[in-house]
């Protein structure tokens, strides 16, 4: 009986430090994604187009590092010391930002070092899925709940960065992003375990060589990367849109970011304990929907208040596709959960490819109203690709 309590505790404790590190690594992203645009057009000085051609070049490199590594991560190695090697990296890209302002400078070193960072998350979703696989503990609710400390992660951190920003400077800002993830590399080390892998039959093996050959996985990665598109060019210009056409204050970014991420909470939450009543399918429908009316609301209504209102549309919409989202990628690929993790991130990275061209050919030529046409056009193809996907 003492065994079993004290085995109980382990778990639990395991179980708290993948929540707790999922919300660090939440919060140091949350402090230079959100404030990312306005540093390389106040701070370094350059024009949309080169704004959003560093967000593309980013996802780029993002999507090659973090595919080499998934197929690495998935047949040999330990898994949780990837995790940690990437969180090094990250501490390296903080303190690039914090003392450097040489544009291209920033689109080398920066962008591998931020790529090789970025594979830090997906690799954490897998090791906890696996986790969870082993423990016998339910998926989709560990997934949703952990998910939800990235949300809650966004509720502290776009605040922060743009009071940080704005009152301190940038040099600050990213400072403290990189005492953060040396925070949580530290946790990743001592808190983190390390997983054994499930050895799969060969004929499973020789099924899975290639998910991509699933015609309902290249479909759902179409549809992920637009919604992320949608996102992203939503994330990027929405700063720089409510102060330079709205004439709204530049915290105003920062509370959007953090209301919608606050939302989010709840409704991870309830996905994960409704998926099994609706199906993944249904849910991910009613995600891509509010993201339509979102988007939507944005072009018609520019008020503060309305502004506020809408991110209740966001929050449904991220809150979903980021939890069930990951998840019907591993249903679809079954025995692979780096790749299909990745594969899911990496649709993200795709969709911030396609937004940075977008968002920063737009702006510039027609201006920042129209690229929220752009955006709800594009929500409604995602839309009608969500419908077309099975149920798992």
């Amino acid at each position: 009986m003492l065994w079993l309590m004290t085995m109980g505790r382990r778990l639990n404790g395991v179980y708290a430090a993948f929540m707790l590190v999922a919300f660090m690594i939440g919060v140091a992203g949350a402090l230079q994604a959100p404030t990312l645009s306005l540093f390389l057009s106040r701070e370094v000085g350059v024009q949309p187009f080169w704004v959003g051609l560093f967000y593309t070049v980013n996802a780029i490199a993002g999507i090659v590092v973090s595919l080499g590594l998934a197929k690495r991560s998935d047949t040999q190695g330990d898994r949780r010391k990837l995790i940690m090697f990437c969180c090094l990296m990250a501490v390296g890209n903080a303190l690039l930002f914090a003392f450097n302002r040489h544009y291209l400078t920033l689109i080398t070193c920066g962008v591998l070092l931020a790529s090789l960072a970025s594979t830090a998350m997906p690799q954490l979703f897998a090791l906890a899925r696996e986790y969870a696989d082993s423990s016998a503990r339910e998926v989709v609710m560990f997934s949703s709940v952990m998910r939800a400390q990235l949300s809650l992660a966004w509720v502290i951190g776009p605040p922060l960065a743009f009071m940080l920003a704005l009152n301190y400077g940038f040099t600050t800002m990213f400072s403290i992003a990189a005492g953060i993830f040396v925070l949580g590399l530290a946790l990743i080390t001592f808190a983190l375990p390390s997983v054994e892998r499930v050895e799969q039959p060969t004929e499973a093996v020789t099924g899975q060589i290639s998910g991509w050959g699933d015609k309902n996985v290249r479909m759902l990665f179409i549809a992920s990367t637009l919604m992320w598109t949608c996102n992203t060019m939503y994330i990027i210009d929405m700063p720089l849109w409510i102060s330079s056409d709205l004439g709204l204050p530049d915290k105003l970014a920062g509370i959007l970011m953090g209301t919608a991420a606050g939302l989010e909470i709840p409704a991870m939450i309830l996905a994960g304990y409704y998926v099994k009543r609706f199906g993944k399918r249904r849910m991910m429908v009613t995600a891509t929907g509010a993201g339509v009316l979102f988007y939507v609301g944005l072009i018609l209504f520019h008020s503060r208040e309305s502004l506020l209102i809408l991110q209740l549309f966001n929050a449904v919409f991220i809150g979903i596709i980021a939890g069930i989202g990951m998840l019907w990628f591993q249903d679809l690929m079954p025995g692979r959960a780096g790749a299909a993790t990745t594969l899911f991130t990496n649709s993200i990275s795709t969709g911030v490819i396609l937004a940075g061209v977008i968002q920063g050919a737009v702006s510039q030529s027609l201006g920042h109203h129209s690229v929220y046409w752009v955006i709800a056009a594009i929500s409604l193809v995602a839309f009608g690709l969500t419908c077309k996907v099975k149920e798992v």
